[in-house]
């Protein structure tokens, strides 16, 4: 006998859905193909473990599965729930009536219980899209699968249940899902708040304007200076997702098995922080088994890149085409897959390997050349897709002192929210477009004009400073981001200015 179970592969972050086919006929073996790793494979024994743990039989004749599309290599343990309701459907252990409608996926342990498993949520907005009426995930999925509004979620925790529901025995209620507008709700930063930091306003002002275009930065300064404080706190200062931001970073996290089993869709940008010590790999994606990396889980988010010379120099340079492309594609020779990577990078660095270069008051204990060979560390490339660079100086006595409360971050927010609103209209016919820092150069053309007096000022700035054509667009975006916090229409000379100054590493001081 013949039957079709429905499955589903997870490549990059959409989903292929798969038909399981199997046919027990006269003979003995089991015949697993389709082009399944060796998770799939294992299959066999936890399959049958869990049968016969729960009063079913595994057929003694030969017994035939495939895994169409034949060309799609399938990984993981995720098709075991599928293969083994095929099975029992097959050898008319249980009715077949409700397979064509379900899409069905879960590991099983050896006594029949259902695991979770990854990409839940890419495979419901598949099975929505092909029609499929319901699918069957594991209850630690059920809830961020259900977000996905037409199709119904039922949450199960043992192979059994899942076959009384099959024949009609019994029934499982599908999970209700979560209001969707309760992603809109900002989330609360009141822990780590823009008013805990004393001092450093010309700093707050530029991670302002670094939130409002969603611009990249780089925090250079002595140890004890609040580079990181001030790190850690840009996500209270940022707007909150949008649906479609929130369905497409829920997506990635699903993905990567990060989401928590209470956790139905991602309310607050990602805020990412791995350590020096992190691997190429590990911060763009890939492996054997293709996961997506530090960079995509950070997508709409934050990318905090702590004391970045420390980081190996071939993880860096892995960075420079995701941060011009905002995608990341990880291409080998049995795969090609897409990972989206549209985030902030804000970095923060010691000026030298002492730590106390340009220091007001303490004196630089590196030798001559080393300061410069430690900034090489950073290529040239890499810091010019960088838009601000931010210079921190230690914070005096008297303001840390100071028992004046400053600005909080809600008040910061409010301002970057009313940026980002203009930013929203000027780009709403550009799709995929949401800040001034995703512009390109004909955006650029348009929207970045500037008159005779700042023409001459960039002119002189560029020969100065010997900045580059890349240079020259970013002191564009963040000038069009300035004005836009100023509700101007027009880049004024005062708004390039501010953008030719937040390029400290660009100066001549810098390094000797």
């Amino acid at each position: 006998m013949l039957t079709k179970v429905f499955g589903s592969a997870v490549h990059g972050i959409s989903a292929t859905t798969i038909t399981v086919e199997v046919t027990v006929v006269q003979g003995i073996k089991f015949f697993l193909v389709g082009l399944p790793d060796n998770a799939v494979k294992e299959s066999q024994q936890r399959i049958e473990s869990a049968l016969l743990h729960n009063g079913f039989r595994m057929p003694g004749k030969k017994i035939v599965i495939n895994m169409a599309p034949a060309d799609i290599r399938k990984e993981g343990s995720a098709y075991d729930l599928p293969i083994a309701i095929g099975i029992l459907a097959a050898s008319s252990q249980i009715s077949e009536q409700m397979l064509s409608k379900i899409l069905i996926m879960g590991e099983l342990s050896l006594d029949g219980g259902i695991m979770p498993i990854r990409g839940s949520l890419p495979m419901a907005v598949q099975a929505k899209l092909e029609g499929f009426e319901g699918l069957i995930l594991p209850e630690q999925n059920a809830r961020e699968a259900c977000i996905v509004e037409g199709i119904n979620v039922y949450p199960a925790n043992s192979l059994v249940e899942v076959t009384r529901f099959l024949s009609g025995e019994t029934q499982i209620q599908p999970m209700k899902s979560e209001t969707p507008e309760v992603s809109s709700k900002v989330a609360d930063f009141s822990e780590v708040d823009f008013s805990d930091v004393k001092g450093q306003e010309n700093i707050k002002r530029a991670m302002e304007i670094a939130a409002a275009g969603g611009h990249n930065l780089i925090l250079i300064g002595p140890p004890g200076a609040g580079k990181t404080m001030l790190a850690r706190r840009m996500p209270g200062i940022l707007p909150a997702l949008s649906l479609d931001e929130a369905l497409e970073t829920t997506k990635i996290h699903s993905v990567a098995g990060k989401l928590g089993r209470v956790t139905s869709i991602l309310r607050q940008r990602p805020f990412r922080a791995p350590h020096h010590t992190i691997s190429d790999v590990a911060l763009v994606g890939g492996g054997q088994n293709p996961q997506p990396g530090e960079i995509s889980l950070a997508h709409n988010g934050v990318l905090f890149l702590d004391e970045l010379p420390e980081f190996k120099r071939t993880v860096l340079e892995v960075m420079r085409q995701p941060l011009e492309d905002r995608i990341v594609s990880i291409s080998r020779a049995r795969f090609s897959v897409e990972y989206p990577a549209s985030f902030m990078l804000v970095a923060s660095m010691n000026p030298c390997p002492c730590g106390y270069y340009n220091h007001p008051e303490k004196e630089c204990l590196c030798a001559p050349g080393v300061v410069q060979k430690y900034l090489n560390r950073i290529s040239g490339p890499l810091l010019d897709r960088i838009d601000l660079h931010v210079e921190v100086t230690p914070v005096k006595f008297d303001e840390l002192s100071n028992a004046r409360t400053s600005e909080g971050s809600e008040i910061i927010r409010n301002r970057v929210i009313e940026a980002r609103e203009i930013q929203r209209e000027r780009f709403g016919v550009y799709p995929g477009i949401h800040s001034n820092a995703q512009m390109n150069a004909r955006m650029i053309r348009n929207w970045c004009r500037i008159d005779a007096t700042g023409n001459q000022l960039l002119k002189t700035a560029m020969e100065r400073l010997s900045l580059s054509a890349r240079a020259y667009d970013r002191i564009l975006k963040v000038a069009r981001t300035i004005a836009d916090l100023e509700r101007s229409k027009d880049i004024g000379t005062q708004h390039l200015a501010e953008a030719i100054q937040l390029r400290s590493l660009d100066r001549e001081n810098w390094a000797g």
